[in-house]
């Protein structure tokens, strides 16, 4: 199979001809259709991601596709079967095999494209918001990098709880984007101060004292700014760190305004809360069978143009969703 393989931490991946994968007892084959690119995929191929894989690998965490093969004990799948998928990694590759509880099957029509750009950003941003933070009807909710492919998702998932999305995005078009997927209020943060604004803003909605919940994928400079514009008893999202910087948390301001500061970090949440992944995954896939929800798939790459995907990652020009299309 044609694969992109990363030899050690570091190294750029290349495309070349790998082995096939082989389905051991409990796992199963995935001849990959599409697969989702996310940030994280930069982490792991530089050994910062929380999970680091031991020999050569390929990048890719979220896949969808047909079932090649089952090991042994897998009952709830055949070949053949439509699927998606969160493997640990591998899914910029032509064939991923992973364990079949990570496997989730696609009935009715689901398309590839959107069943592998949807699993980890409104998995995310879904379970992070009501089941980590409990957002509410009527709450206040900040969400940064809102034209993002994580964020967005946010602001949609937000809106579908009954919160008030306060947005924060780089600039005009961006700006706009988080506009038409239901952002209530946009803060440019390149020409605005944050923490002022979302003052301003949550004094007109009769909340002078600031935001009920805040999500945060940036972290450094936005999460200070954010922590300085919360209302007593706000929960604080920890979703990851794109501009580099993990924020160093000042307790006594938590101590002060009875704040909660909450990691999040979907792999481990759904391997730690197995009946809560199960339900929560049921609901989104309702959500995208009805239209609710709609990935916003901004670019698709051929699996030869990957490393492509990766540069408008890393250097935060993509908007939306990207998907590799094998």
């Amino acid at each position: 199979m044609k694969a992109w393989i990363s030899n050690a931490f570091g190294e750029a991946p290349k495309l070349i001809d790998a082995p096939d994968p082989v389905a051991k007892p409990g796992q199963v084959v995935i001849d990959v259709r599409a697969c989702g690119v996310n940030f994280a995929d930069t982490l792991i191929l530089k050994g910062t991601y929380q999970k680091r894989p031991t020999g050569p690998f390929s990048p890719g965490f979220e896949v969808s596709g047909t079932v090649h093969a089952v090991g042994d004990g897998v009952t709830h799948l055949k070949p053949g079967d439509a699927v998606m998928a969160l493997p640990d990694w591998g899914g910029f590759a032509e064939r991923v095999v992973t364990d079949a509880a990570l496997v989730t099957p696609l009935v009715g029509d689901v398309d590839f494209n959107q069943s592998a750009a949807f699993q980890i950003a409104y998995g995310t941003s879904w379970f992070a918001l009501k089941y980590r933070a409990d957002l509410k009807p009527g709450e206040i909710v900040l969400i940064h990098g809102a034209a993002g492919g994580v964020g967005l998702t946010a602001v949609e998932c937000a809106k579908l709880l009954g919160a008030t999305v306060i947005a924060t995005a780089g600039g005009a078009d961006k700006c706009q984007i988080a506009r038409d997927h239901g952002a209530d209020h946009v803060i440019d943060y390149k020409s605005d101060n944050i923490r002022d604004r979302v003052r301003d803003i949550t004094a007109t909605l009769g909340q002078p004292k600031g935001v009920d919940v805040v999500y945060d994928p940036v972290g450094g400079d936005v999460f200070d700014q954010s922590l300085r514009c919360v209302a007593p008893g706000a929960r604080m999202l920890l979703i990851g760190f794109a501009s580099g910087t993990v924020p160093q948390i000042p307790a006594n301001i938590l101590l002060v305004k009875n704040v909660t500061a909450i990691g999040f970090y979907f792999g481990a949440y759904l391997e730690q809360n197995p009946d809560v992944a199960c339900q929560g995954m049921t609901e989104l896939l309702g959500l995208l069978k009805s239209g609710a929800i709609n990935p916003m798939i901004s670019a698709v790459y051929a699996l030869d143009d990957a490393m492509k995907a990766l540069d408008a990652i890393r250097d935060r020009s993509a908007t939306g969703k990207l998907v590799i299309r094998v």
